[in-house]
C-alpha cells in the first residue's frame, strides 16, 4: 500500500448514512454498511444527486466519531458536490472541513478484500507508522475509475490526521 500526506480543502457531499460501530460490522446478522450500500446503489440515488462534481466518484465516509476505532460512528455514502442547493429531502448533506490525511492507495485486487485489508493494517498502525495522530474526524474511501471492475480494484482511503 502507498502512502502520502496531503492537505485537502473543504468537500461537500450528498448520499445517505447510518450510525453503526466496527464490533457490528464484524457479524453479518449486525452489519449495516452493507446494507447501506445496497440501498444506495439499488435505488439509483447517485441520478438523484443534483450538482455533482465527478459523477460515478463514490465517497464512504466514516465521520462523527463516539470515540475511537472502537466507537460508534456514521457512515456515509455519496458524492461530492459543487454546492448543496435543490438537494433532495431523501438525501442527506456532509461537509468535511479542510483536513491533513494520510492517503493510502491500495494494491490491486478484489474490491472487498483490498478494502477490508487494507484496514486492517491502518488500524494497526502506530501514530508513528501512520504519520500522525488519528483526528477522528473524518475519515474516508474513494472509489473511482479504478474501482469501476470489483476485480481488480484500487481505492484511496484517506485517513485524517493532527499535524503538531
Amino acid at each position: 500500500m502507498q502512502k502520502q500526506l496531503i492537505e485537502l480543502p473543504t468537500i461537500k457531499l450528498v448520499g445517505i448514512t447510518v450510525r453503526t460501530n466496527n464490533a457490528l460490522e464484524m457479524h453479518p446478522s449486525t452489519a449495516k454498511i452493507g446494507a447501506t450500500i445496497q440501498q444506495y446503489f439499488q435505488n439509483a440515488l447517485p441520478a438523484k444527486i443534483t450538482h455533482r462534481k465527478n459523477p460515478g466518484v463514490t465517497y464512504c465516509v466514516y465521520t462523527e466519531y463516539e470515540s475511537d476505532v472502537t466507537g460508534d460512528y456514521t457512515y456515509f455514502i455519496g458524492e461530492e458536490v459543487e454546492s448543496f442547493e435543490d438537494v433532495s429531502a431523501d438525501l442527506k448533506q456532509l461537509s468535511i472541513a479542510n483536513q491533513t490525511y494520510i492517503k493510502f492507495t491500495t494494491d490491486s485486487g478484489s474490491m472487498l478484500k483490498v478494502c477490508i485489508k487494507a484496514w486492517q493494517e491502518i488500524w494497526t498502525m502506530s501514530p508513528e507508522i501512520l504519520g500522525g495522530e488519528r483526528s477522528y474526524i473524518a475519515d474516508f474511501e474513494v472509489y473511482d475509475e479504478r474501482a469501476s471492475d470489483l476485480t481488480p480494484a484500487v481505492l484511496d482511503i484517506y485517513i485524517g490526521i493532527n499535524r503538531s
